[in-house]
């Protein structure tokens, strides 16, 4: 979870006693109006009215980096189109909430439908496999592909496997590549699996893990904006998309999911989160249950 900042100050000079706390920052409506309108030019996330408390909490700590005492000053820093601040300022109006074998039916469906599918399509003559995990936060789900990969496929060292894995905010990025994560964050993993996968030696501190370096192998992390264009070459067999069109609105998920269609190989997977739905969004896919989604050939 993300941990929001709060502004706080003291005047100079006087007694203890003279100490106030500062009065709250506020947000008016027509502050929020023009956050919201960047929000969505870059990043395509449509904030709702609902949001306003959460957009001025974590934007409070932007205020107080950039030295600047009110959200019109920020607003006027920020259309300066610093890359550096426009990168901090996507990364705290994104939220990150992910787990270890997160909708643990997607997973399964990947050993028992979608491997063997592979296997049987392309392993006499095209051993490439490639699977993209978009908007893969601070790393878990993509792990959790390796591990199942790992686990479920006898001849996966025979094959040129790799996992995309991509996120708007580049914070999170560094737990992927470091691999580092608590002990909390992986007690619900078995047991069996926590041994073979999550090296000890590796530990930062008692209190933390590291994913095996034949995890690490197999993952690619990338920053990508996804209302950007794309650089990947080549198609994907399975995209991983959880949670994370729920942040947009209609028109932008339709132009997202055409995207991902064109990218897919014919009949590849598009896997969405638990409360994410192609209806009345695209017609290039089938829906096979449970938020998996195959593409029309």
């Amino acid at each position: 979870m993300r941990r929001d900042a709060a502004i706080r100050s003291a005047p100079h000079g006087g007694s203890v006693g003279d100490v106030r706390q500062a009065a709250p920052i506020t947000l008016s409506d027509q502050e929020f109006h023009e956050i919201r309108v960047v929000i969505k030019e870059l990043t395509g996330i449509s904030m709702s009215d609902t949001k306003r408390h959460l957009i001025c909490r974590r934007l409070a700590a932007r205020l107080q980096a950039t030295n600047v005492s009110t959200f019109r000053e920020y607003m006027h820093y920020l259309k300066k189109r610093d890359p550096k601040e426009i990168d901090a300022f996507s990364n705290a109006v994104t939220t990150n909430l992910t787990s270890f074998f997160r909708e643990r039916h997607h997973f399964d469906f990947l050993v028992k439908t979608i491997i063997p599918e592979i296997i049987a399509k392309k392993g006499a003559s095209n051993k490439r496999l490639r699977i993209w995990s978009a908007g893969c936060s601070t790393g878990e789900e993509p792990y959790s592909i390796a591990i199942t990969l790992k686990e479920s496929f006898q001849d996966l060292a025979l094959w040129d496997a790799k996992i995309l894995c991509t996120d708007l905010d580049s914070d999170v990025l560094k737990t992927c590549r470091a691999g580092a994560y608590s002990e909390q964050r992986v007690e619900k993993i078995p047991d069996r699996l926590r041994r073979r996968w999550f090296g000890s030696e590796h530990a930062q501190t008692d209190a933390q893990v590291r994913v095996g370096p034949q995890l690490q192998t197999m993952t690619v992390f990338k920053q990508l904006n996804l209302m950007n264009d794309w650089p990947m070459k080549g198609r994907f067999d399975v995209i991983f998309c959880r949670n994370v069109i729920i942040y947009f609105d209609k028109p932008t998920q339709r132009v997202l999911i055409d995207r991902f269609a064109d990218i897919l190989e014919d009949g590849g997977y598009l896997i969405l989160g638990h409360s994410e739905s192609l209806y009345n969004v695209s017609d290039r896919f089938s829906l096979l249950g449970q938020t998996v989604y195959r593409k029309e050939i």
